[in-house]
């Protein structure tokens, strides 16, 4: 069953842009593997399954069609789930956990799944692989990658004209979002990354480097 359900899962991502496709969900698979080993109070089941389909609807907010891939997801994957025998309290946790993970909404995660599935998702974008994921949603989306007529001291935009403004307004936060011990010294290392890397494309776009 489980194959079948990851199967399902993938399913959703065949159109997927390259910042939130099918890699991105291994890569939080990965993390979330890592920062729940050793913990006894989290339901690998829940997880596995929160993992796989917590950004299902992704594609179709990005598109406009849903306002809310989270919620969306929610409902998608417990329709999913329920056709195939999963019991309603799995059915219940794996939904928390897939609203929950959204960054700007306001359900605060109240599970161990929960909270690893964010942290998971949230290092994601942190790091190489996080800057990486910027450029190329910028790319997708038609956004600058640097402007230097628009600095972020007067980028009143709540996410960022441009892509590296993205980067100090959003991207740089997430150390400060991590739930988890685990977490929290995976994102500083990569916390410390990104705040290189945007020294050394100031070096460079300033013709310093």
């Amino acid at each position: 069953m489980e194959a079948d359900l990851r199967a399902i899962a993938r399913s959703y991502f065949e159109d997927a842009a390259p910042a939130h496709d099918w890699q991105h969900v291994r890569r939080v698979h990965q993390l979330a593997t890592r920062l729940s080993q050793d913990r006894a109070d989290v339901d690998e089941t829940v997880l596995r399954y929160a993992v796989w389909f917590h950004d299902i609807g992704r594609q179709r907010e990005d598109d406009g069609v849903i306002d809310d891939h989270a919620e969306w997801g929610a409902s998608e994957a417990a329709t999913i789930l329920e056709s195939v025998g999963v019991d309603p309290e799995t059915i219940d946790a794996v939904g928390h956990c897939i609203r929950a993970h959204r960054y700007s909404n306001d359900v605060e995660p109240e599970s161990p799944e929960a909270t690893v599935l964010c942290d998971a998702d949230n290092l994601d974008a942190l790091g190489a692989v996080g800057i990486a994921r910027v450029f190329s949603h910028g790319g997708t989306n038609d956004f600058p990658m640097h402007d230097p007529d628009h600095p972020l001291a007067a980028d009143e935009t709540s996410g960022g004209a441009t892509s590296v403004n993205h980067i100090s307004k959003k991207i740089l936060t997430l150390r400060e979002r991590m739930y988890t011990d685990a977490g929290r010294a995976i994102a500083a290392e990569r916390h410390e990354f990104v705040e290189t890397f945007l020294e050394r494309l100031e070096q460079e776009r300033s013709g310093d480097a």
